[in-house]
Parts: structure tokens; C-alpha cells; sequence
């Protein structure tokens, strides 16, 4: 049973690339050298944020995930939180996406202290602008895209949990 499901995933990522389906390494969407989309959305405190001017200078992290208080999330934000001042050393703003209400955002700002913006994309145009899959309609796939002034320089389509600092941190020790 496990070789048929193998080969079943080997063949549609197969298919996925000769009928021009999404790739792993753009989502359909995004690439590297890619700027920014040029779309807005509130935060946890109801304050709109328009991302590519927020992501005009220097390093900015947008990172997907599933739902806000959940383990596997909680673990991705607080890698993030407790790299946070190495990461503001390299000079990296951070926005957490999910399709959470605000109400929610806010709550998992405040339980586990997170210093850093979470966006409510409620209507679904973050995710679809990025490319990011929805799983069952209601939950963003966790993934992760760092721009430098604008541009896309590395993204993630399958973004750590616990580990998600280190990947950036690991990013930009190669960027200089």
C-alpha cells in the first residue's frame, strides 16, 4: 500500500508540472525576484497594514499558519518571538497570517507575547494573492516568504513549526 501511495504522489506531481499546475518552489504564485503583492489588512488591533509598503526597506517575513492558538502554531510563533531581537538585529519586520477574526489575532498576540504583527485575512485575499493553499476552505498552509526591500528572496511552502527562526536566521547569515 505504501509503494501504490508513492506512486500515485510521484505521478500527480508529474501531471501537476505538464498540464501547469502549481510547482512546490512557486505555489502557482510567487517566485523569487518577485515583489511583494500590494495588498492590505488589519492586525490584531484593527490598524491596516499595507504590506509592500511596510516591505519597501530592509527584511520582511510574512509567514502563514492554520490557526492562531493552536500547538503547531504556537510553537511557529514563538520560535519567532524568542529569536525576535536576533532577527530585529538583521533588521527583519515579521507579519503572522491566518484566516483567523481579529478578536482571535489579538488573543494570540497577548497569551503568548508575540512582539510582532498577526493579520486577519478573514476574506482570503492574503492567501490567495501569495498562493497559499487553503486546507478544508477554512485553514492557510503554513508557509513562509521573506522579501528584501520588496523582493522575494526566499520562501518556504512548507514552512517549520518550532524551527522557523533558525530557517530565517539560517537565510540571512548566507544574504550577508
Amino acid at each position: 500500500m505504501k509503494r501504490l501511495l508513492i506512486a500515485f504522489f510521484a505521478l500527480f506531481g508529474s501531471l501537476a508540472q505538464l498540464f501547469g499546475m502549481p510547482s512546490e518552489q512557486t505555489n502557482g504564485k510567487l517566485k523569487i525576484g518577485d515583489l511583494i503583492p500590494a495588498v492590505v489588512a488589519e492586525d490584531q488591533d484593527g490598524k491596516t497594514v499595507d504590506l509592500a509598503i511596510a516591505a519597501q526597506n530592509g527584511y520582511t517575513l510574512v509567514y502563514f499558519y492554520p490557526k492562531a492558538l493552536s500547538s503547531g502554531c504556537t510553537a511557529q510563533a514563538c520560535s519567532l518571538r524568542d529569536a525576535y531581537g536576533d532577527l530585529q538585529k538583521k533588521g527583519v519586520k515579521i507579519y503572522g497570517v491566518s484566516l483567523d477574526p481579529i478578536k482571535k489575532q489579538k488573543e494570540f498576540q497577548k497569551k503568548e507575547h508575540l512582539p510582532f504583527e498577526l493579520l486577519s485575512d478573514q476574506d482570503k485575499h492574503l492567501t490567495s494573492v501569495f498562493g497559499v493553499p487553503l486546507i478544508a476552505d477554512s485553514l492557510a498552509a503554513r508557509q513562509a516568504y521573506l522579501f528584501q526591500d520588496g523582493k522575494l528572496v526566499w520562501l518556504d511552502t512548507k514552512a517549520s513549526t518550532d524551527k522557523q527562526a533558525q530557517d530565517i536566521l539560517a537565510v540571512l547569515s548566507k544574504n550577508g
